[in-house]
């Protein structure tokens, strides 16, 4: 659900631009008053697996379009909401500064449409009532807790992905782009993103079912019935998690499906695969153009030094190994800086 530039009018860019950055800097207050220390390994590792499943495109049969992980519900369910978006922006700004995925312009766009929802809505409005409820209650404390995770799961994955698709036809509309009527994009693009979403609710449910069974306490309110029931160490758990990033993002991705995206399919079609073209728009001229979103694309020319996973001007596979395996352990890095700049303001503070 990346938008490109072009979707987007600076006007509507700038008010997404800000709502983002508005709640990047209240998510990172509030991470001063947690012990952001002891969040630092799951933030990099859950960024940097989150990064690689969004590399892996999976089809939805027969429509011609494909998904891939969105990752909002999944961060927040291990690190709260605050953190758990912060993480995600991570993941975001090095999709778009150093793969070219997503435009620039639309950063701020894409942060709100892919980052808030799962880690704001899903959280508070979904995961956490459904997990401090007894629902499932008479499957007993660890089969009632599987199935609150499940349930959660798939509700928010299903939930939040289509607000951020709605939210997509939202903004082209207050762009004036034309050629993307409300009602006519929405037919197409909440269909679609239900699909979508079902699918990563169910990786989502796989993930967290992971560490429900390994280490249930980093489950955000798993609750005291779950103390002490550590199977593995946090180090084992983690380095299991590790493991499956880069194979995901180093080895899996090799697999990922070349339909278009629920957004590009939504847009442009998949006519030369025998599917419908959808809004049949020309994907070489299409949407606004502006002098903003032509400096943005300059400077993205600029640092992005694996335009679309791959080595530029090479075909080879070895690209997309070296992008998953590379944007991973950047995520990670990155992740583990922005968690020890809030505990740095959180010590800050107190002295």
């Amino acid at each position: 659900m990346h938008m490109a530039d072009a979707l987007l009018a600076p006007g509507v860019a700038a008010v997404m631009i800000a709502a983002s950055g508005t709640a990047a800097g209240l998510s990172i207050r509030d991470l001063r008053r947690d012990d952001a220390a002891a969040k630092l390994p799951t933030m990099a590792v859950t960024a940097a697996l989150v990064f690689a499943g969004q590399m892996i495109n999976y089809t939805i049969p027969g429509t011609g379009s494909s998904g891939h992980l969105c990752g909002g519900m999944l961060l927040s369910a291990l690190l709260g909401p605050q953190a758990g978006f912060l993480s995600m922006i991570v993941v975001l700004v090095t999709q778009c500064l150093f793969f070219a995925d997503g435009g620039l312009l639309a950063l701020g766009a894409n942060i709100w449409n892919m980052a808030f929802y799962g880690c704001f809505v899903g959280y508070y409005l979904i995961w956490r009532p459904i997990m401090r409820s007894r629902l499932f209650s008479g499957l007993g404390d660890r089969g009632g807790s599987r199935a609150r995770i499940a349930l959660a799961s798939i509700l928010g994955c299903v939930i939040t992905l289509r607000l951020g698709a709605l939210s997509v036809v939202i903004e082209t509309t207050a762009s004036g782009i034309t050629e993307l009527p409300f009602g006519a994009f929405a037919e197409i693009m909440l269909p679609i993103h239900l699909a979508i979403g079902l699918v990563e609710g169910l990786i989502t449910t796989a993930v967290l079912l992971f560490v429900h069974e390994t280490r249930p306490e980093l489950l955000m309110d798993a609750g005291d019935a779950q103390a002490g029931a550590s199977r593995w160490t946090l180090r084992s758990t983690l380095v299991t998690l590790a493991v499956v990033a880069a194979l995901v993002g180093g080895v899996l991705s090799l697999a990922a499906s070349g339909n278009p995206d629920g957004l590009e399919w939504s847009i442009f079609g998949n006519a030369d695969g025998g599917y419908s073209a959808n809004m049949g728009l020309d994907e070489e001229a299409y949407g606004v153009s502006s002098a903003a979103a032509d400096a943005a694309e300059a400077i993205q020319e600029k640092t992005a030094f694996l335009p679309d996973y791959a080595f530029a001007d090479s075909e080879s596979p070895a690209g997309t190994t070296v992008s998953g395996l590379l944007g991973s352990a950047i995520v990670a890095a990155l992740a583990v800086a922005l968690c020890a700049l809030g505990g740095f303001f959180r010590r800050r503070r107190k002295a």
